[in-house]
Formats: C-alpha cells, structure tokens, sequence
C-alpha cells in the first residue's frame, strides 16, 4: 500500500509541477534537432507522449539491424519518444514514448517481438525472464503507447511499470475483475498496472 501511494504522489508532483510551470509563462523552447535529424520524425515520435511533455522530451530513432539508436533531439526530461512503425514486428503506425531509463527495455522488446514465430519468441522471453536477462523498466514509469493501423484509427494506452509487484507488495489485485486497477503480469519483470478502460 505504501508502494501505490508513492506512486501516486509522484505522478501527483509530476503534474502539479507541470501544471505549476505552465502558470509562469511561456514554456522553454524545444531543444535543436541534431544534425541531419528531420522535424517530421520528431513530430510524429512525440504524438505518442501527452502534450504537456512534448516540448523537453528526447527523440530517437531505431535502428532495426541492432536494435541501436540515433539521436534526434536530446531532451531536457526523462521522457524519450520513438517511432516504431512498420519496424519487424510492430503494427504500421506504432508511436511509444517511455522513461529514458526504459530503452533498454524498449530495445529489448522490439528484438524479441522482431521474432515472427508465436512459439519461438514467447520461449525466448520466458528464457530471459528466468535467467535473469531481462532488461527490467524503471519502478513507476508510464510506457505511452499510440498505435493501430493507421494513424487515424491508432488509440492510445498507457501503463505503470511495477517491476516484480504482487498483490502482496502492492496491494492491488492481479485481475481486472474488480472493477479497478491492477496488476497485470505480477511477480514478473513485466508486472505493469492497468487501469479500467485501457
């Protein structure tokens, strides 16, 4: 319980603070675009991330032989958004926004998802989860998440990363049957919080 109140004072904080700046004037500009980056690139990486926190974030971009990265814009936050349409294994239109300590996780993800074969690549994470390889996201972060088919039919989804939680640490249930939050995938470096409706 103790768990699920830090959380929500920290998303609590986050927002008061945004809000908090949003009432003293102008925010900063958005940081330059590194060399050869393109605005349109950017634009579209940062349509998965709330319009709150589109202006600091940072910008990349995958590399799908390695699952490696470019800089598009470096961020004064620790939200990094990235574009992941059309990459093996992902939908056509799939924005994803993220803590920065997440890429990992993210690169990670996008490797095994890369795998086309149902059976081959749920044996591969379930082989990482067990030795201990898999790359775990930060406690607490939200993953944004935008995609579908198209642009105009994508919707949006978001989730807490809770890391290991059960419904012994958290105190939230492990099925949505109750109406509320809780914890999908407990006890797992995948264990996420979801909320009614998404």
């Amino acid at each position: 319980m103790k768990r699920i109140a830090l959380i929500l004072f920290g998303v609590l904080a986050v927002s008061t603070s945004v809000l908090a700046q949003a009432g003293r004037g102008a925010p900063p500009p958005p940081p330059p675009l590194e060399p050869g980056a393109s605005q349109a690139d950017v634009d579209k990486a940062l349509l998965g991330a709330p319009t709150t926190l589109r202006g600091q974030a940072t910008v990349i971009k995958w590399k799908p032989a390695d699952w490696t990265y470019d800089t598009l814009r470096k961020g004064t936050s620790q939200l990094v958004c990235f574009d992941k349409s059309g990459l093996p294994g992902q939908l056509a239109f799939s924005i994803e926004c993220a803590h920065l300590g997440n890429l990992p996780r993210a690169a990670q993800n996008m490797k095994f998802e890369s795998e086309p074969d149902r059976a081959k690549r749920q044996a591969a994470l379930d082989t990482a989860e067990k030795d201990g390889t898999r790359a775990k996201p930060v406690f607490g972060s939200v993953w944004y998440h935008l995609s579908g088919p198209d642009q105009a039919s994508a919707r949006t989804h978001f989730t807490i990363a809770v890391p290991g939680a059960t419904q012994a640490t958290l105190g939230l249930p492990e099925n949505g049957r109750g109406g509320g939050v809780w914890i999908m995938n407990a006890g797992t470096s995948t264990a996420h919080i979801m909320t009614p409706g998404e």
